[in-house]
């Protein structure tokens, strides 16, 4: 960005601030471009939701407050419009869709919402208590949450699988902000697996740095994984179970191949699989094809080196710590 005083390429530059919201008060960092000839930050509409949204997302973890992409997961998966949803929780008409878009919720909202998630029998019965709905409108929303609860028991033992592989659940700074989430992981080795068949090592490295790159840009991560700091780089907590999650539903393969004197595996598609884009947003997009173009040249060795330039290596690999995703405004090679 350009400076407005004197048309020179400005640095973007991260700073340690503190924010009030709802009367309490967040430290973040706070992203602006430096001009170095007038002494004065600048932001941009981008750099300032951005800002916004570190400290909205220390709130809704301290309070347990449900993130945006969570309460949208819980419309869709009862296939009702956001003005159907705020029908029936008794919410203003465009409550439950502003909640979608960003908007933090009041507590009392916030606490149905976390209610209805945690069962959907809630819903079931607010539905059926509501007098806002025609009776024939009652009995297809009824049908698509009874349909919806037999999927959810019918899932039951593999979502319980899949919890205790991301071994925490709850979205928190070490998450990034987001709920764990099976479809998108797998989904960014699926890319990485397409466009650079990398070995375990090295699709290690790329995941972080896709990960922290989004967080970077826009204070969330891609997938929800936690990271920690291992002797070879950066890795998702617990990997190998997530890997071997993958690989047996048959969403990637894994090779063995001589890396010259060693042998090891590599991850390949399975010639009926191709990337699911239709999960990411624009910015998730962006950033998993930046790291594929940055690192495509680098081999397991060489990426691992650069991994343990990173700060969020070199400060938590002694005690092979998690690694908290605001180390992501450190990042020095994306």
């Amino acid at each position: 960005m350009k400076s407005p005083i004197t048309g020179k390429e400005m640095t973007l530059r991260a700073s340690t601030s503190r924010l009030v919201f709802r009367k309490e008060e967040f430290e973040y960092f706070h992203l602006g471009y430096y001009c170095e000839d007038s002494d004065e930050l600048f932001t941009t509409t981008e750099l300032d939701e951005m800002n916004l949204n570190q400290v909205y997302n220390q709130y809704r973890a301290k309070h347990n407050i449900l993130f945006a992409d969570e309460i949208i997961s819980i419309r869709k998966k009862y296939g009702l419009s956001a003005n159907r949803m705020s029908q029936i929780l008794g919410f203003g008409p465009n409550s439950y869709r502003n909640y979608e878009k960003g908007e933090v919720p009041s507590m009392a909202n916030a606490n149905l919402i976390q209610t209805i998630s945690e069962d959907s029998n809630i819903f079931r019965n607010l539905v059926l208590r509501s007098s806002d709905l025609e009776d024939g409108e009652k009995t297809k929303v009824l049908a698509k949450v009874d349909a919806a609860i037999e999927i959810e028991q019918a899932c039951s033992d593999e979502n319980k699988y899949v919890s205790m592989l991301f071994e925490n659940m709850l979205p928190n700074v070490f998450s990034g902000y987001r709920k764990p989430n099976i479809q998108k992981f797998s989904e960014m080795v699926v890319y990485f697996s397409e466009k650079l068949q990398p070995t375990v090592t090295t699709m290690n490295k790329l995941l972080f740095y896709a990960d922290f790159l989004n967080y970077k840009k826009s204070a969330y991560s891609i997938s929800g994984a936690r990271y920690m700091a291992h002797n070879y780089g950066p890795v998702p907590v617990r990997f190998n179970g997530l890997f071997d999650y993958i690989t047996n539903k048959r969403m990637v393969d894994t090779q063995i191949e001589a890396f010259g004197e060693y042998v090891g595996e590599k991850f390949v598609l399975p010639p009926t699989k191709s990337f699911n884009q239709d999960l990411f947003n624009e910015i998730e997009l962006e950033s998993l094809q930046t790291i594929a173009s940055t690192f495509s040249k680098c081999n397991a060795s060489q990426i691992k080196d650069i991994s343990h330039q990173e700060k969020a290596w070199i400060e938590n690999e002694k005690g092979k710590r998690k690694i908290n995703y605001n180390y992501g405004f450190d990042l020095i090679h994306v």
